[in-house]
């Protein structure tokens, strides 16, 4: 892998939201005021995603106050704290600049129809967490049979053993 592939491979987030065109989102986004940080939330309908890898975007739309107002986001950005989806929207079109010109309900998208809102992710990282390999060996020779008994005796008493648990059960259900 060449070097900045790999330097923007760090800079990816484990999962990101799976983002539709035309769906209502609550983007939390962290603000910095000062040396005060504080969370606030954006919410709209997404009307375009553009991009792929780190420099992937999305724009939510919202009317506030009577005036447009557009935001465009880096889905990798860690100023992105979470994006939740409030509605899901139906849309026909990649990006929805139709929206621009019109106000009041007609700015809306319909709504899927059966749609459930679920905030899905996308995993583009695997946690990588994993024993070490001598923990693993070991467990694997705990687990194996003492080569100095028979099999067959085994075989035997674990029968015996699990007849005498079923006799216990019963007594113990009536």
């Amino acid at each position: 892998m060449d070097i900045i592939k790999s330097i923007e491979h760090e800079q990816l987030k484990n999962t990101i939201p799976d983002l539709k065109v035309g769906n209502t989102v609550r983007v939390h986004v962290r603000i910095k005021e000062g040396n005060k940080e504080r969370i606030q939330v954006f919410e709209g309908i997404i009307i375009k995603k553009q991009g792929g890898g780190l420099n992937e975007t999305f724009t939510v739309r919202k009317i506030s106050y009577g005036v447009g107002v557009e935001k465009t986001f880096l889905i990798h950005s860690p100023l992105v704290e979470k994006v939740e989806v409030v509605r899901v929207g139906k849309a026909r079109r990649a990006k929805l600049y139709y929206l621009r010109e019109r106000t009041g309900k007609a700015s809306k998208t319909k709504e899927l129809v059966g749609a459930r809102i679920e905030n899905k992710e996308i995993v583009l990282k695997e946690d990588l967490t994993e024993e070490p390999a001598e923990e693993k060996v070991a467990e694997v020779v705990s687990k194996e049979v003492k080569p100095e008994e028979p099999v067959a005796e085994v075989a035997t008493e674990t029968a015996e053993k699990s007849a005498e648990v079923v006799e216990k059960e019963s007594k113990t259900t009536k």
